[in-house]
């Protein structure tokens, strides 16, 4: 049965600063800031965790339904789902707005700085999950605000297990909202990152919140791998060598489909991390998050 991802599509402009953020931004400063990034590559992509994700999935042999928003300058990113030969029918189309826009800067290190337009996204959630569909499970990933809140809770009345995956819109939201996120959703995944704040803004930590009623959380590590939680407990996936770090921009949301790939078939949740650590190596190697070749004889699926 097919995945639903609900989330945004994008388009990222992805620049690299060849220094160090560190040495550029004084701490002592902050309250002052001005600084300029002098960036010699740039490159549009198709980006958007919604349209990340369900590339990797469809990579990987799954079936992703996508949920999201477009703005009026969408035709080509629509083109390019269909030519995947994707269900669009939950894509939305607005001309009020554009369609969401990231504009990404990466230094030496592998940090980044980004500034995110969220056009259509906002509207995103005029789409509602449907009914009259049979969903193996889904994805509630960074999108609008009020998308995010509504897809989850139709998600729980529908009796669909799903992933929470806040992301990047995780500062958009209370501890109260946070809370109840955790009371629908079936899994967690999160980087370390946002997996502190969660806790900060819920006061709860993982133990305790992996004791829920949730069926695990995934805490990624980056190249350490990640954390798998369940029942209190939690394991070290090992992270696995990149061939070459070449971008960082949309692993998670890799890793994220190849945990849904897993999820879908019933694996086990360390075996679902696993298969998301080595995708993610495999991403990291490539330029843009939807360009990344995988090998499904090499990946033993």
């Amino acid at each position: 049965m097919p995945a639903l991802v609900c989330g945004s599509l994008a388009f990222d402009t992805i620049t690299t600063f060849p220094g160090r953020f560190a040495q550029q931004i004084l701490a002592d400063q902050l309250h002052i800031l001005n600084v300029s990034f002098l960036v010699p590559t740039l490159k549009r992509e198709f980006g958007g965790c919604a349209g990340n994700i369900a590339y990797t999935l469809k990579a990987l042999g799954g079936e992703p339904i996508v949920l999201a928003a477009l703005g009026n300058d969408g035709d080509d990113y629509l083109k390019r789902l269909q030519g995947w030969q994707l269900d669009t029918s939950l894509v939305a189309r607005t001309a009020e707005t554009y369609t969401a826009q990231a504009i990404i800067i990466t230094d030496q290190d592998n940090n980044q700085i980004t500034a995110f337009h969220p056009g259509a996204m906002q509207l995103a959630h005029r789409t509602a999950v449907p009914t009259d569909r049979a969903l193996a499970l889904a994805i509630v990933a960074p999108d609008g605000r009020d998308a995010m809140l509504e897809h989850a809770a139709q998600l729980q009345r529908a009796g669909i297990p799903f992933v929470f995956d806040p992301g990047q819109g995780l500062p958009m939201f209370d501890g109260a909202e946070l809370r109840r996120f955790v009371e629908q959703a079936t899994w967690l995944a999160l980087n370390d990152y946002e997996a502190k704040m969660l806790c900060d803004r819920t006061g709860l930590d993982l133990p305790t919140l992996s004791r829920s009623q949730l069926r695990g959380i995934v805490v990624t590590l980056g190249a350490e791998g990640c954390d798998v939680w369940e029942q209190g407990v939690a394991k070290r996936v090992p992270g696995v060598p990149a061939a070459a770090v070449v971008d960082p921009t949309g692993c998670g949301d890799a890793f994220r489909g190849a945990l849904l790939y897993g999820l879908e078939r019933g694996w086990p949740l360390e075996r679902c991390a696993a298969l998301g650590n080595r995708v993610g190596a495999i991403k990291i190697a490539s330029a843009g998050p939807q360009n990344h070749l995988i090998d499904r004889a090499m990946l033993d699926l």
